[in-house]
This record gives C-alpha cells, sequence and structure tokens, in this order.
C-alpha cells in the first residue's frame, strides 16, 4: 500500500514535469524570453526575501539551542536600565 503511493508520488510529479515541458516547448522565443524575465524577477525577490528572513532564523535557532541568548539579554536589559536614564513614564511600562 504504501509503495503504491511512493509510485503515484513519482508519476505525478513525472507527469507534471512532462506537462511544463511541452508547455515551455509551446511557447515562442519572444513568449519564453517574457517568461524567463519574469522567472528572473520572481527569484531576485525571493533571494532577497530570504536574505533579509535569515538574521530572524539565526536568533530562532540561537534562542533554541543556546541557552546563553537569554542571559545575554538580560544583561543587556539591566546594562541599559542601570547606565541610560529611562523617563519614568517608560520605565513603568516595561516594568522597571
Amino acid at each position: 500500500m504504501q509503495s503504491n503511493s511512493a509510485l503515484t508520488r513519482v508519476s505525478l510529479l513525472s507527469r507534471i514535469k512532462t506537462f511544463a515541458e511541452q508547455r515551455w516547448e509551446a511557447l515562442n522565443e519572444k513568449q519564453r524570453s517574457f517568461a524567463q524575465k519574469i522567472w528572473r524577477v520572481l527569484t531576485y525577490k525571493w533571494r532577497w526575501q530570504i536574505a533579509m528572513n535569515v538574521p530572524y532564523l539565526a536568533i530562532f535557532l540561537l534562542d533554541r539551542t543556546i541557552p546563553a541568548v537569554h542571559k545575554f539579554d538580560m544583561e543587556l536589559l539591566t546594562f541599559v536600565t542601570n547606565k541610560l536614564p529611562i523617563p519614568q513614564f517608560i520605565a513603568s511600562w516595561i516594568g522597571l
């Protein structure tokens, strides 16, 4: 039963690939050029989106794997509250 499911997935993927290749071959040169330009713009934007999200992914992974990150956050918070004058109304908002 499970091997049948794997075969179905493979055949579905191969049918999708074949369909895409047939559609690509049916395009004329102008349409291919236009499709390639659109694909370049999309992948450029995707690369930028991934690049912009990498710092957040790193923070998330560090948060999950290294407990010292929380210690650093608390040290930073105490440093800021002790060294920098914070107005009283802001201090009441953050519970200091």
